[in-house]
């Protein structure tokens, strides 16, 4: 983690270098620094977050989706949902956001080196896991065999469409993608099904191997048990709860669940973890 400024209020001025729209609501945005000295020195770790913000309208958390491994520029990738977030989308290439972070915790990733790897995604959840994935890839002689699961509710509602292109086409990545039943195309060349399901049938060994899971509650709530079937300990599954996150900085209080502050103590938790969390999160 960098500290640019004294100051852990004031973002640092990016500019938005290029955009991709994923899907009809949610954008990829592609940050430079504009400060020279920032864009050389900061650093990273798969699993942080930052507060990006539209001037005038106010900021909003999401994780750092790039990889650590690729230099000079962030990504975010945001769903249009409310104020901030739409004053984002009407952005343009060439338009300046203020950038803060980065913060919390991150995935242990020297912790996984030898061990095979299964990442878990659904709909809008894979942008904390492809920073992950990237870094995982650009280091791909340091793991066993990389399995990814990834599904939405429809064809259109996958993001990174191009990536799962790229990793389909490996031959060193596994690539599981599904979308919910009635959600495809009559030429979709996936599985069709809600990702537990899939994840169970395509049952990845769990010897030597990290679980890493991320999705919406009620996605993540149906995995866990099929991880656990499968053979996979409590302390070897990782998940990101960014999304109850505000302040980034444990002030506003509204991410914490019993004495933990997810921006502070997480975003990323093992399953251990979270099972240990109070039953109403």
């Amino acid at each position: 983690m960098c500290d640019h400024t004294k100051n852990i209020y004031k973002p640092q001025l990016a500019t938005i270098e290029a955009m991709i729209d994923e899907t009809p609501d949610v954008r990829t945005l592609r940050l430079v620094f504009q400060d020279e000295a920032v864009r050389e020195s900061f650093s990273f770790r798969a699993g942080q977050f930052a507060e990006y913000s539209a001037f005038g309208a106010g900021e909003s958390t999401f994780c750092i989706a790039s990889s650590p491994t690729r230099k000079g520029y962030i990504e975010c990738c945001f769903r249009a949902t409310g104020r901030v977030t739409e004053a984002l989308r009407r952005l343009e290439v060439g338009e300046t956001i203020g950038v803060r972070g980065p913060y919390g915790n991150s995935f242990p990733i020297e912790s996984f080196f030898g061990k095979n790897l299964v990442f878990v995604a659904g709909g809008i959840a894979l942008p904390p896991l492809r920073t992950v994935i990237w870094n995982c890839l650009d280091w791909r002689d340091k793991f066993g065999d990389i399995t990814i699961v990834y599904g939405a509710r429809t064809e259109a509602d996958l993001v990174y469409k191009h990536e799962l292109k790229e990793w389909q086409e490996r031959g060193d990545v596994r690539l599981v993608k599904t979308v919910d039943p009635g959600g495809n195309s009559p030429g979709w060349d996936g599985k069709v099904g809600f990702v537990p399901t899939i994840l169970e049938e395509a049952a990845p060994a769990a010897e030597n191997t990290i679980g890493l899971v991320c999705g919406p509650p009620i996605m993540i709530k149906f995995t866990l048990p099929v991880l656990e079937k499968l053979g996979f300990k409590d302390d070897s599954i990782y998940t990101t709860l960014e999304n109850r996150m505000k302040c980034g900085l444990g002030k506003c209080g509204r991410c914490n669940v019993g004495n933990v502050y997810v921006c502070k103590d997480g975003p990323v938790f093992t399953a251990a973890q979270v099972k240990g969390m109070p039953q109403e999160f």
